[in-house]
Order: structure tokens, then sequence, then C-alpha cells
């Protein structure tokens, strides 16, 4: 075993997001037997949103530094985005980084062809919908409903800066989920934004359900326990 990590989040992009991801990152160490060090600094969902819909990835990419910096002050050895949607701009902050970044997207490929899924339906913000997660994945497909990515987009959107989902907003991304199972093959709907656990959590949509956020809490949730070490993601 390697030495337990302290991991920083970046959150706040939103709110409920980042509840989430302290409660299963604490639920997940607890589970491995570990004792987590963490600390979360706060971004602004609005600075997010303005520059993810621009492509500004530059500019969030400055807005992300100094809250990493903060991170490093207080003692983390790596950080996290707890939002797949403020990955749009992962490369340029990770060059400008004071920390390690422990991406949520690079573990899904991964992920999902260990599961043996052949095509994953993606829901999220626009620009994760309309890239199939940045493109970052290799071994397995992605679709979306392109046609409807505008209203989804703007649906998410809405939710995350809420922190709650309307009972139209549920069967709106329900319904999507569905679609993409009978119409575009896929095996699996993919939670890409990290507030849907706010539509899906508790429902039985009949289709099976991944969500991100899982993949990338358990891979968090080892460095802090010691159960992998930063060289094991690039080795």
């Amino acid at each position: 075993m390697v030495k337990p990590l302290h991991i920083g989040l970046i959150g706040g992009i939103g709110v409920a997001a980042t509840v989430v991801y302290y409660q299963r990152l604490t639920k997940a160490v607890e589970a491995r037997g570990g004792k987590l060090e963490l600390t979360i600094v706060h971004a602004d969902v609005q600075d997010l949103i303005r520059n993810n819909l621009a492509d500004n990835r530059t500019a969030q990419a400055a807005l992300y530094a100094p809250l990493i910096d903060r991170l490093k002050a207080a003692g983390c050895d790596c950080a996290a985005i707890t939002s797949l949607g403020g990955h749009f701009c992962f490369e340029e902050t990770k060059a400008i980084s004071a920390l390690p970044l422990i991406s949520a997207v690079t573990p899904l490929d991964s992920y999902f062809a260990a599961e043996g899924l052949g095509t994953v339906g993606l829901l999220g913000t626009r620009v994760v919908m309309r890239t199939g997660l940045y493109g970052q994945l290799t071994k397995t497909r992605a679709v979306a409903l392109e046609d409807d990515i505008e209203t989804l987009g703007q649906s998410y959107q809405d939710m995350a800066v809420a922190g709650m989902c309307s009972e139209a907003q549920r069967a709106l991304f329900l319904d999507a989920g569905a679609r993409m199972v009978r119409d575009k093959g896929a095996d699996a709907v993919v939670l890409a934004g990290t507030d849907l656990n706010l539509a899906f959590d508790g429902q039985s949509p009949g289709y099976r359900v991944i969500d991100a956020l899982d993949v990338h809490v358990a891979l968090l949730a080892d460095l802090a326990t010691g159960q992998c070490n930063l060289s094991d993601l690039t080795s």
C-alpha cells in the first residue's frame, strides 16, 4: 500500500454536485477502511456556464488555477473538478495546475470496456453530448440525441444552477435515456453530468444507468486510501 493522499475538490459547479461528491467519497473511503483527508474550494457556476458555452478554455483554466493554489496551500496532494462539464478545459488547466489533476473522463473508457459496453448514450451539458465526452472514448462508441442537444443541455444547466430537479425535467431526461436505448442502440445510459443524480436517484427507468460520478469517486477513494498511487494513473 502506498501513502494515502489528501484529496482536493473544486466544488460549487454546481452545489448539488459537490454535495454528492462529498457524500459518496466519504462513504467509499469508509468502505475501504480508510480515513478521508479532504479539502473543498468553491468555484462559480455562472463563470463556468459562460466560459463553457463560449468554449473559452483559457479563461476557465485561469479561474481554476488560484483555487488549486489554495488546495495546495491546504496540504492537498491532488485535485479534481466536480463537474464533467467543467472538464472542457482540463488540458489547459492541467498545464498550469499546481497539483496533479485527476480526470473524471479518462477512467470511463476503460470502465465501459471492462463492462462490455459497445455503445453508451450520453446525458449532460451541450458540450459533453456534442463532443461525445470530449472525443476521449476510444474503446466504446458514444451516442446522443443530436436533435435534442440544445433542449437537454438547457434543461441540465437549469437543473444544475437550481440544485433541484422538477418533475418535467426528470421526465425529459428519463425519456431521453429510453430513446437512446431504443433508437440509438445504447447498451447503457451514462449520467455524464454530475447533477443528473437529482433526476435519476431513486428511479427505475427500465434500462441500465451508469453514473460517471461513481467511477471518478472510486478512483479518488483508491487514492485517498493508498490503494493506488498517482504514478499508477500515468504508467
